[in-house]
């Protein structure tokens, strides 16, 4: 009896054990796989040394251009540029089955997670940054027919020094009917517009008894039509007023509902917190905040959650979105990649904003710790 027990928490509580439930993408080690692996890589062609790829301001460079059926399990990137903020400049797209409008777009520090322009390191199950500016993805990304992935140099500097590397696999049976294929967007709130800027702190009574139950001016992380599920999503952003830029409830709306079909208590408890974090740093498999600063105008904050216990599926639509303070008072900026999975064809995503207006800037927005309307903004140093 005493062995049965054993048995049954190490398959509930064993890494390996609880990887395929969670992810379900993570091959069976004790089974032979059948297709092929292959790489794309910035390797120097000749054999020599020069294993990178130099970028033109402007240039766009295709890294995998791929026939199908297959999946990409695996992206690495670093990047040498000395351009300031040149993770919100350069832009990651990637194309399925050879449609015209991407699936993922997103400047490439953004889709890692590194929505504020500057390095750090953080870790969870689908995305990482190791402490030399590695940038890692590992979310599974099957096509039918074709795959196709771009960077963009949108900057006005060249990149010195783009390294790529690119597994993918080739197989030898089509996908499963009803596949869903991955997706990844951009959007940003420079700033977030908060219905007033009279207040003193998040307590003030016109504040905290003011009521949303529709989710009225809401940032949005992303919104769809089709049939799909939602993962999770990454999100930084750069206060502009003092105070604990939360206090705002995440609400998702789906297949058409035009109240909240799933509403939080909290910006903190959304990503697993509590709190406003303690002050301090954290970095689990699926949620955390990387980048906690104190609470004042100019702090950095850094944040993400992934929903591998329990996508939350739609069949019609979906909106994912979250107040920016509670009943949308505050007026920070917002920068996120939200993902998730559905069938083609996609609803065409907003434009990305242009690349001078991506990079976080201070704005004069008054209320708690801002400056006068006659000061000019100020953008912050990358680190």
């Amino acid at each position: 009896m005493k062995r049965l027990t054993f048995l049954l928490i190490l398959a509930i509580f064993s890494p390996l054990a609880a990887r395929p439930q969670a992810g379900g993408w993570m091959p069976d080690l004790t089974e032979q796989q059948t297709y092929t692996l292959l790489h794309a890589s910035s390797r120097d062609a000749t054999g020599a040394n020069a294993d990178y790829r130099a970028m033109t301001p402007g240039q766009t460079l295709t890294l995998l251009d791929a026939d199908g059926p297959g999946r990409i399990s695996h992206m690495w990137f670093t990047i040498s540029d000395g351009e300031p903020y040149h993770l919100k400049r350069i832009v990651l797209r990637i194309y399925w089955d050879n449609e015209t409008s991407p699936s993922v777009e997103a400047p490439i520090g953004d889709f890692f997670g590194l929505g504020l322009g500057i390095y750090h390191s953080w870790q969870s199950e689908l995305l990482s940054v190791g402490n030399a500016n590695s940038l890692n993805c590992f979310f599974p990304m099957p096509y039918q027919h074709h795959a196709r992935i771009t960077i963009t140099n949108e900057g006005k500097l060249a990149i010195s020094a783009l390294y790529y590397n690119i597994d993918y696999r080739k197989d030898s049976h089509p996908l499963p009917p009803h596949t869903l294929y991955f997706h990844a967007q951009y959007r940003q709130a420079q700033p977030n517009h908060g219905w007033t800027n009279q207040w003193y702190e998040n307590g003030d009574p016109n504040v905290n008894f003011k009521r949303n139950p529709d989710g009225k001016d809401n940032y949005v992380w992303m919104e769809t039509t089709g049939s799909g599920q939602y993962v999770g999503v990454t999100m930084s952003v750069l206060q502009n007023q003092d105070g604990w830029w939360g206090e705002g409830n995440d609400m998702f709306f789906i297949d058409g509902a035009t109240t909240p079909s799933y509403v939080g208590t909290g910006t903190e408890d959304y990503f697993l917190g509590a709190w406003d974090f303690g002050g301090t740093p954290f970095s689990y498999p699926l949620y955390g905040a990387p980048i906690v600063e104190r609470e004042l105008a100019g702090a950095r904050q850094s944040v993400y959650r992934f929903h591998l216990d329990s996508p939350i599926p739609f069949t019609k639509s979906f909106k994912a979105t979250i107040e920016h303070g509670n009943a949308n008072h505050r007026s920070d900026n917002f920068y996120s990649v939200a993902y998730w999975y559905q069938t083609e064809p996609h609803q065409p995503f907003p434009p990305l904003p242009p690349v001078d207006d991506r990079i976080p800037v201070l704005q004069i927005v008054g209320g708690p710790g801002n400056a006068s309307p006659t000061q000019p903004t100020t953008s912050l140093t990358p680190r």
